[in-house]
């Protein structure tokens, strides 16, 4: 979860300043997009270490960890983790943005 929630709150903080986006789905539906991204990427970073690294065993260290679904878990975990993150954290971070602008 904490691979959604950190990156939800600085690709959010990131946007609203550097782009004409405003509050609302758009800006949601973006930051969930990158941050199923990021997890992506960082699943098929993992692999790729696996195979560059130790490519006889790279398989088996990725099959040990138990559950062939692991990276599916890990990308549905982050997206969940944004998802929850953003409304509870919202409010708290306009507030910041406001002081640091004022």
């Amino acid at each position: 979860m904490a691979l959604g929630v950190f990156p939800a709150v600085v690709i959010r903080e990131v946007l609203l300043r550097q782009t004409p986006l405003e509050r609302g789905g758009w800006l949601y539906f973006i930051i969930l997009s990158i941050v199923l991204a990021i997890a992506a990427f960082w699943e098929l970073l993992e692999w790729w270490v696996s195979l560059i690294v130790a490519p006889d065993v790279g398989q088996a260290y990725l099959g040990s960890q138990g559950d062939p679904w692991d990276a599916h878990w890990d990308m549905l975990l982050a997206l969940l983790g944004a998802a929850a993150a953003l409304p509870l954290f919202a409010r708290h971070h306009d507030r910041s943005l406001a002081r640091v602008a004022a």
